[in-house]
């Protein structure tokens, strides 16, 4: 016996090296991920601005026209230096912007919005022609007399082409040289002769001119296909008959970005060490491989991240929150199923393989919801919410893989070596209820005896009289909008001084503006000034001085046109609808219809509370505060479901799918809830974890996110214990006596199979 344990502890000690092993490698490789990842404005500080293309003319803006415009705007960067720019084409007329780590917004802003100038000239860079010898958008695609890729030229102004390549055909460096925005004093052929053609220069080509032409004609050259796909887009734009017209801006200034980083990268690391420890402490050793876990999921969820070009923002660290409090969820689902099957008392080994298979069905559902959830938002919020979205998505996708699979892999290589097999407690924190000591059997009989259903009106209540509350004083007040929904400008400065608010409110008058709203943060040496009047980039650069000279103050500006307010309110009321409906279609698909109400009613109760208490306390709403919605929105119904899928599995189990009784239906409803609500207060807590340490010492920026999560999770398993399933027991009365219909997709006694892992679920 002892040479037993002795050799199970040999393979124990053996296992514990390859997880030291995995750890090192993870780490090692994390490391320069994390390094490469792409920052965001309010990270890295920067430049953003939000352009609609219009057609100087008045005509439509074609596709063709927006990708001349594009690539334009891309050369222009490429010349102020700018590592990795963002440039988005949004709908059908729009560019965006994004240049982290620019420091002079006002040269980035002049350069970018300038209408685009083509021009012809000799290698003495004199001026030969214009734009305007060429047809509006005449480079095309052709081919030289060999079969080449050659940029085809059409001619408006044939008399004036034929006089200036005969005049420089005749010369002895017979050259015309194509320049975009050329700079007089500071742009010359001489000194960019190697790089005329490339990326980071203002010189497109240089072509020998043999004779006059007074008809169309070809650049050729050693051309690939992109390379004159590329020339041809820099032509037309220099042709067309475009401007830019900004609706939208924001500068950050380097040190806000640095300040908001720092603050954030702190509570995230102590949040998920809390999460580890907290996972630890309550599981044992299943909870430290699920932080080990945790660990390689946060280093896959960057790499994906990093391989699809994503850019690290607040919203998008708010959202690696969310995606671990769903990770540690799966874990604390398989984890409650294989103690639930442990008191049944299997043997461990058994009790693994019951509990995983039996909680996979729950964490399909409710990582599925989410994520319809998170591409909702990619579709239709704006950038940060895109960042928010991507982040959020690839969490749900990673978590699937390496919480589900690898986590179980790692506890079974572990459960293998039959040293956990008379040590349950050790192993998953597991006691049966005569081992613990008499304050938890207390605790635990509490909650074992606990009547769910009784009190359902005072729950019903109670929930009704804060949203009640919540209508009157938005009726009465409004929410708070931010300028997102209102439109204006933001300014926030940040001094060496500490400047009051009513000094403030004098300064913007005195510039010229009425401001609607000053808040001074805690340090007093940051404010935010908000006037409802939307700057343009003359009037930023005014403000900027202003301050600037009285108060040596760093700014950050950002600017929201009625547009783009416009907008946002649209796509956030059909974001908002669009997730609605498919969480009803899912639910219905997978449950009944009976469950997708409850369900859905209690996902507006949760909306409603969070807008309710946001409505009274004046807290301000904005975009982040619709991405929190509808991250609840996924989260909320996550908990609902989990409570859901016991309730069926209870309905087979203790009742062969037949109710034939009331009784019967809170008999199962109050068993369901005793199962679930132990697992719902885990992982409320260990995503709350997160949260508050963002809430307490995390980036201003994203506090009103972090708060609206708070009221969101706390109203999520609220909603989950004491609505959604009462709602379902009222609903479910009239179909007492009836057999339970099968789904058209499935077989009742057959649930969705996972991969089938030997020995994991199998």
């Amino acid at each position: 016996m002892k040479r037993s344990k002795s050799k199970n502890k040999k393979k124990l000690i053996q296992k514990l090296g390859l997880i030291i092993i995995i750890l090192a490698l993870t780490t090692i490789f994390f490391i320069p991920v994390l390094n490469n990842t792409k920052l965001g404005l309010d990270l890295a500080g920067g430049f953003e601005v939000l352009y609609e293309v219009k057609s100087i003319d008045g005509g439509k803006v074609t596709r063709g026209m927006l990708t001349s415009t594009y690539k334009t705007i891309s050369k222009r960067i490429d010349s102020l230096g700018v590592m990795e720019p963002n440039i988005i084409v949004e709908g059908n007329n729009r560019i965006r912007v994004q240049l982290a780590g620019i420091t002079d917004s006002e040269e980035a802003r002049k350069m970018l919005s300038q209408v685009a100038n083509l021009t012809f000239r000799d290698t003495d860079d004199n001026l030969l022609m214009t734009s305007d010898v060429l047809k509006s958008g005449g480079a095309k695609i052709g081919q030289d007399e060999y079969g080449r890729p050659a940029v085809a030229l059409s001619i408006k102004d044939k008399d004036t082409f034929f006089e200036v390549t005969k005049k420089v055909s005749e010369q002895t460096e017979n050259m015309i040289v194509i320049w975009l925005d050329f700079e007089e004093g500071k742009d010359s052929y001489k000194q960019e002769k190697d790089k005329c053609g490339t990326s980071g220069s203002r010189c497109l080509s240089a072509a020998m001119v043999s004779q006059g032409f007074a008809s169309d004609v070809i650049i050729q050259g050693n051309f690939t296909l992109k390379e004159v796909e590329n020339l041809v887009d820099l032509i037309n734009s220099g042709s067309l008959p475009t401007k830019l017209e900004e609706i939208s801006s924001k500068t950050v200034n380097a040190s806000f970005g640095v300040d908001s980083l720092n603050k954030t990268v702190i509570a995230g690391i102590v949040g998920i060490s809390l999460i580890m420890l907290f996972m630890v402490s309550l599981y044992k050793f299943a909870g430290f491989i699920a932080s080990v876990g945790l660990f390689i999921y946060a280093f896959l969820t960057f790499l994906t991240f990093w391989l699809v070009g994503g850019v690290l923002t607040l919203p998008g660290i708010a959202a690696l929150v969310i995606g671990i409090g769903m990770a540690v969820d799966s874990t604390v689902i398989t984890f409650a199923r294989i103690k639930d099957e442990l008191k049944e008392n299997y043997p461990l080994k058994d009790a693994f393989v019951k509990g995983n298979k039996q909680s996979f069905t729950s964490i399909l559902d409710s990582n599925l919801t989410t994520l319809l959830a998170g591409i909702i938002l990619f579709i239709f919020g704006e950038s940060s919410v895109k960042g928010f979205a991507t982040m959020l998505n690839i969490s749900i996708i990673v978590t699937m893989l390496v919480m589900v699979y690898l986590t179980r892999w790692l506890l079974k290589i572990f459960i293998d070596t039959d040293y956990f097999n008379d040590k349950k407690y050790a192993f998953v924190g597991y006691k049966p209820i005569n081992e613990r000591n008499k304050f938890i059997q207390k605790l635990s009989n509490k909650f074992d005896n606990f009547d769910y259903v009784k009190p359902k009106n005072k729950f019903y209540l109670s929930s009704s009289l804060i949203i009640l509350a919540g209508l009157i004083v938005t009726l009465i007040f409004g929410l708070k909008l931010g300028i997102d929904f209102k439109g204006g400008s933001s300014i926030t400065l940040k001094s060496e001084y500490i400047i009051k608010e009513k000094q403030l409110k004098s300064d913007i008058k005195e510039i010229g503006y009425e401001a609607y709203e000053v808040e001074i943060l805690d340090d007093a040496r940051t404010s935010i000034i908000k006037i409802d009047h939307t700057l343009n980039k003359d009037e930023i650069y005014e403000v900027e001085k202003y301050f600037g000279n009285k108060y040596n103050a760093k700014t950050d500006i950002g600017v929201v046109s009625n547009i783009v307010k416009k907008e946002l309110t649209k796509n956030a009321i059909i974001s908002f609808l669009l997730a609605a409906i498919g969480m009803i279609v899912y639910v219905s698909l997978r449950f009944t219809f009976s469950y997708a109400v409850g369900g859905i009613v209690a996902l507006f109760h949760d909306v409603f509370i969070m807008i309710a208490l946001f409505g009274i306390l004046r807290l301000e709403v904005d975009s982040m505060f619709i991405a929190a919605l509808l991250s609840i929105i996924g989260y909320s119904i996550n908990d609902t479901i989990v409570a859901f899928d016991r309730i069926r599995e209870n309905i087979k189990a203790m009742y062969k799918n037949k109710i034939k009784k009331k009784e019967d239906l809170i008999d199962v409803v109050n068993t369901s809830l005793i199962q679930t609500v132990g697992r719902s207060i885990v992982t409320t807590i260990t995503t709350l974890i997160p949260v508050m340490m963002l809430i307490l010492i995390g980036s201003h920026e994203i506090f009103n996110f972090n708060l609206a999560l708070l009221f969101g999770l706390i109203s999520g398993v609220y909603s989950s214990v004491f609505i959604a399933a009462q709602l379902w027991l009222d609903l479910e009365k009239k179909n007492i006596g009836k057999p339970i219909k099968k789904k058209w997709y499935e077989d009742i006694e057959k649930e969705p199979e996972e991969l089938k892992i030997k020995g994991i679920n199998s």
